[in-house]
C-alpha cells in the first residue's frame, strides 16, 4: 500500500527511535538517585527523575505536534497532584509539555542545519502549593539529521588552463563540494564526483574532485576552450542521494608547436628610384598559428643581389617583416633586385622539433621604377682657392653636373644668391665656370660658401644643388699699425736711457710664416735729442729717454713718429705717432699730474690776481648773456632785400594789433616791395577771340597804388566772408612775385590752334630759349613741310 506524507514521516520517526534505543543502553536514565530532599512539615523522601534521552527528526511535515518524549517523577503517583513545567531554549515556542502527564511535543518544523540541539530545564511542582517537589534538572533534545541538503560547490563556477598537447592524466584543477548534512551520521554528507559534460577530453577523480586530461594531443589551434559540467552526489552516489553541479571552463594554453609559414612563395613590389633612404619598401608576414611569445618572429635576408641595398626588421606589434632602403636606388644602374627572406620563430620548443623546421623562406622581387631626377653634381663639395688680389673676371674653378636620367638633358647653372648676397661671383650657365664679379678682401670674408643650382633645360623644375667653398688666399695688403692707443708719459725727473714705453704692432694680414715687424724712428726724428727707439727683435720695441731735465713749462707734449715695416712680400710700412706727455712724478716714478700749470704765465702774478682776473671774465660773460637775452626779447622789424623776388613767402605776426589805426604792430616793408599791379594782357603769339580767357600780366605802378589796391581787395573779401571773425585778427598775405620777363609761354590762353603765330621774339631772350626759337621760329614751315 502507498504511504502518505504523514505516514512516511511517522515511519521515519519510528526507525530513528529504534536506532537510538538500540545504540544507547547506557544513555537511558531510568532512575537517578540524589541526596535526600527535605520538605518542611513532612517526612524525608527520595528525589528520583525517570525519562528517556530525547531525539527528534528534523523536517517533520505533519499537521499534529511531533511527540518528543515524556518526563516522569517518582513522586508522581498519578493522582494529578504533580504539575510539570518546561523552560530553556525553545520552551513554549517550539517545545510544549503536558503539565499533567509530562509529555513533550514539538510544534514547529526543525532543521538540524540551523540548530543541532536544544538545552531545556524541567521541574515538577506540587499543584496545590506550587512548590518544587524535585530540583530543577537540565536535559538536551538533539535534532536527528536526515538527507535534506544537496552538495554545493561554494567556489564555482571554475576556470582553469592546461597547456595544449599535454599527456593524459595531466592535472587541470580540483573542485570541492560541501554538504550541510551531518557527516557523523550515515552517508548524507559523503560526496562522490562525476563528469556529466566534457568527455572524452577530461575526467574527474570521484573522491578528490581532481580534473585531469583524458585525451593526448589536444590542439589549441583546433579548439582552445572546453566547458565541463561536474556533479557531486551524496549518499556515496547511491540512488536517492542528492546532487549538485558546477561548470568548469578549461582553456588550452599555447605552446610553440606550429612553425611559421609564408602564405606565398614569392612577392613583387614596385618602388620609384627617388624613394629616400630608410623608406619602407614592403611589409611581409609569415603566418604562425601560435600566439604571444610563441609567435614572435625573426626575419633576415639570406640571399639575393640586394644584400647591401635593403635590410629587413621586425615590427614588434604585428610581427611583420619591414623591408627598407639602405642606399639610394638608381634606375639607370639597376632596374630590379631579388631577395630571399627567411622567417623563424624566436624561441623554438625542443619538444616539437620533430614536427619540422620552425622556419620558412620566400622570394621578394623589387622592381625599380624610373623617375625624372634632378641633375647630380660630380662631387658633394667643391673646395676652391683664389687670391684676394685676383682681378675681376678671373676664373676660380669649375663645377660639373649631369642629368642621371636616360634622356641626359642639358644642364644650366646658376648661383643661389641667398648664399652670395654681395654678388662676389658669377657662373657660366653652360660650362659651370665660376669667376669673380667683384674685388675680394680676405680680411672682410675669408671663406665664401655658395650654393650652385643645376637645372635641366627640358624640365626647369628639376634642380640639383652643389656646394662650393671658396677660400680667399691672403696677400700683404695691410700695413702694420700700433696694437693699441698708447698713453705714454715721461717724468720730469727721468734719467737718460730710461724705458718709458714698450710698443707692439698688429697686421690684419696672416702670412703663412707669421708676422715679423721692424721698428725705427722716421728720418726726421732720428736725430732728436729727447727720445730713442730700440727694436727688441720680437715684434716689440722700447722707447727710451736720451736726456733728463724734461720740464712741462717748456714743453708738455712730445710727438714721436715711429716707422713700422712688416715682413711681407712686398713689405708694407706705416708711420704711427706716439704721444708722450711730460708729467710730475713722485719718488717711485708714478705720474701725479701731466697738465700745464699756471706757472707758465708771466711771473709776478699772485694767486689773488689770478682769481680776480677769472672773476672779471665771468662777469663779462654774464653781462653778454643778459644783453643777448634782452635783444632776443625785443621785436625786430622784418627786413627784406628789395632785390629779392618775393614769392610764396609767409610772414607771420604774433602781436595782436590795436585796430585799423594801429600801424606800429608790424612792418609793411614786405608789401611795399610789390611794385607791379595786375593787368590783363593777352599772349603776343595768339589772337584772342574771347578776352576773358587771357592770363593776367603785370606792369609797374607806384608803390602806394599797389599797396592800397591790395589791402582794399583783401578788405572787401573779409567783409563779404560769412566765416570771418567779427574782431581784429591776424591776416597773412602772400604774393607770387613780379613774374617772368618772358611772361607766359603757355598756349592755354589760346582758344584757337590754327591762328597765325609769330615766335621770332624768342631769339631775343637769350640762350635758354634757343631751342624753342629753333622749333617755333621762322624755320617752322621747313621743319614740318
Amino acid at each position: 500500500m502507498k504511504l502518505g506524507k504523514v505516514e512516511f514521516c511517522h515511519f521515519l520517526q519510528l526507525i530513528a527511535l529504534f536506532l537510538c534505543f538500540s545504540g544507547m543502553s547506557q544513555a537511558e536514565l531510568s532512575r537517578s538517585r540524589s541526596k535526600p530532599y527535605f520538605q518542611s512539615g513532612r517526612s524525608r523522601t527520595k528525589r528520583s527523575w525517570v525519562w528517556n534521552q530525547f531525539f527528534v527528526l528534523e523536517e517533520y511535515m505533519g499537521s499534529d505536534p511531533l511527540y518528543v518524549g515524556k518526563l516522569h517523577s517518582d513522586v508522581d503517583k498519578g493522582d494529578g497532584s504533580i504539575k510539570y513545567i518546561l523552560s530553556g531554549e525553545g520552551a513554549s515556542s517550539i517545545f510544549i509539555i503536558d503539565e499533567n502527564t509530562g509529555d513533550i511535543h514539538a510544534t514547529k518544523r526543525l532543521d538540524r542545519e540551523e540548530q543541532a540541539y536544544y538545552t531545556l530545564r524541567a521541574q515538577a511542582l506540587d499543584r496545590l502549593t506550587n512548590k518544587p517537589v524535585e530540583p530543577e534538572s537540565e536535559f538536551v533534545i538533539k535534532i536527528q539529521d536526515i538527507n535534506d541538503n544537496e552538495p554545493k560547490f561554494l567556489d564555482g563556477p571554475y576556470t582553469a588552463g592546461v597547456p595544449e598537447m599535454s599527456p593524459v592524466g595531466t592535472s587541470v584543477v580540483q573542485v570541492t563540494a560541501t554538504d550541510a548534512d551531518d557527516p557523523t551520521y550515515g552517508n548524507s554528507a559523503r560526496v562522490v564526483y562525476s563528469i556529466l559534460q566534457g568527455q572524452p577530453y577530461f575526467s574527474v577523480e570521484p573522491k578528490t574532485g581532481v580534473i585531469k586530461t583524458a585525451l593526448p594531443n589536444m590542439d589549441r589551434e583546433a579548439k582552445d576552450q572546453y566547458l565541463l559540467v561536474i556533479q557531486a552526489k551524496d549518499m556515496v552516489g547511491q540512488n536517492g542521494g542528492l546532487s549538485g553541479t558546477t561548470s568548469v571552463t578549461v582553456t588550452l594554453t599555447d605552446v610553440n608547436d606550429n612553425p611559421p609559414r609564408f602564405p606565398r612563395r614569392s612577392y613583387q613590389y614596385n618602388v620609384p628610384e627617388s624613394l629616400p633612404v630608410a623608406s619602407v619598401v614592403a611589409r611581409i608576414k609569415a603566418a604562425d598559428a601560435d600566439i604571444g611569445a610563441n609567435a614572435e618572429m625573426e626575419y633576415k635576408i639570406v640571399d639575393g643581389d640586394g644584400l647591401g641595398i635593403f635590410k629587413i626588421s621586425v615590427d614588434k606589434d604585428t610581427q611583420e617583416g619591414i623591408i627598407t632602403i639602405q642606399k639610394e636606388l638608381d634606375f639607370e644602374a639597376k632596374t630590379s633586385y631579388t631577395l630571399r627572406i627567411e622567417a623563424a620563430n624566436k624561441d623554438a620548443d625542443p619538444r616539437f622539433l620533430s614536427l619540422g623546421p620552425f622556419s620558412d623562406t620566400t622570394t621578394v622581387k623589387i622592381i625599380v621604377e624610373d623617375v625624372d631626377e634632378p641633375p647630380v653634381f660630380s662631387a658633394p663639395l667643391y673646395p676652391m682657392e683664389v687670391s684676394e688680389a685676383t682681378q675681376v673676371g678671373n676664373i676660380i674653378g669649375t663645377v660639373a653636373a649631369h642629368d642621371p636620367d636616360s634622356s641626359n638633358s642639358p644642364v644650366r647653372y646658376s648661383i643661389d644668391r641667398n648664399t652670395d648676397l654681395e654678388r662676389y661671383f658669377n657662373i657660366d650657365a653652360n660650362s659651370g665656370v665660376i669667376t669673380t664679379a667683384k674685388s675680394l678682401d680676405r680680411e672682410t670674408n675669408a671663406i665664401h660658401n655658395i650654393t650652385v643650382l643645376a637645372m635641366e633645360s627640358q624640365n626647369p623644375s628639376q634642380v640639383g644643388r652643389g656646394y662650393v667653398a671658396i677660400t680667399i688666399l691672403d696677400i700683404n695688403d695691410n700695413a702694420p699699425e700700433f696694437a693699441m692707443e698708447y698713453e705714454t708719459t715721461v717724468c720730469e725727473n727721468a734719467q737718460p736711457g730710461q724705458v718709458i714705453q714698450k710698443i707692439s704692432a698688429v697686421d690684419k694680414d696672416e702670412p703663412s710664416n707669421g708676422h715679423q715687424f721692424y721698428f725705427s724712428l722716421t728720418t726726421d726724428a732720428t736725430n732728436n735729442h729727447n727720445f730713442s727707439l730700440k727694436d727688441n727683435k720680437d715684434n716689440t720695441a722700447s722707447i727710451l729717454t736720451r736726456r733728463n731735465g724734461f720740464r712741462r713749462q717748456e714743453q708738455s707734449v712730445y710727438y714721436l713718429p715711429i716707422f713700422i715695416v712688416d715682413s711681407g712680400s712686398p713689405s708694407l710700412s706705416s708711420t704711427n705717432t706716439l704721444t708722450i706727455r711730460v708729467c710730475d712724478c713722485d719718488a717711485d716714478g708714478v705720474a701725479q699730474t701731466c697738465n700745464a700749470e699756471a706757472y707758465v704765465l708771466p711771473a709776478g702774478l699772485s694767486t689773488g690776481a689770478l682769481v680776480a682776473i677769472l672773476a672779471c671774465v665771468l662777469t663779462l660773460l654774464v653781462l653778454i648773456l643778459l644783453i643777448v637775452t634782452m635783444r632776443r626779447r625785443k621785436k625786430e622789424p622784418l627786413i627784406f632785400d628789395e632785390e629779392r623776388d618775393i614769392r610764396e613767402n609767409i610772414v607771420r605776426y604774433d602781436d595782436e594789433g590795436g585796430g585799423e589805426e594801429d600801424t606800429e604792430a608790424f612792418d609793411m616793408a614786405a608789401l611795399r616791395n610789390l611794385n607791379v599791379i595786375r593787368d590783363t594782357k593777352t599772349r603776343r603769339d595768339v589772337t584772342p577771340e574771347i578776352q576773358f580767357l587771357s592770363r593776367p600780366t603785370f606792369k609797374s605802378i607806384p608803390d602806394n597804388v599797389i599797396f592800397r589796391e591790395f589791402i582794399w581787395e583783401r578788405l572787401k573779401e573779409a567783409d563779404v566772408d560769412p566765416g570771418a571773425p567779427p574782431y581784429d585778427s591776424l591776416q597773412t598775405y602772400a604774393f607770387e612775385g613780379n613774374g617772368s620777363v618772358a611772361e607766359s609761354l603757355s598756349s592755354l590762353d589760346s582758344i584757337s590752334s590754327n591762328s597765325d603765330q609769330n615766335y621770332d621774339y624768342l631769339s631775343d631772350w637769350g640762350p635758354r630759349f634757343k631751342r624753342l626759337a629753333d622749333m617755333y621760329g621762322t624755320g617752322q614751315e621747313s621743319l614740318y613741310s
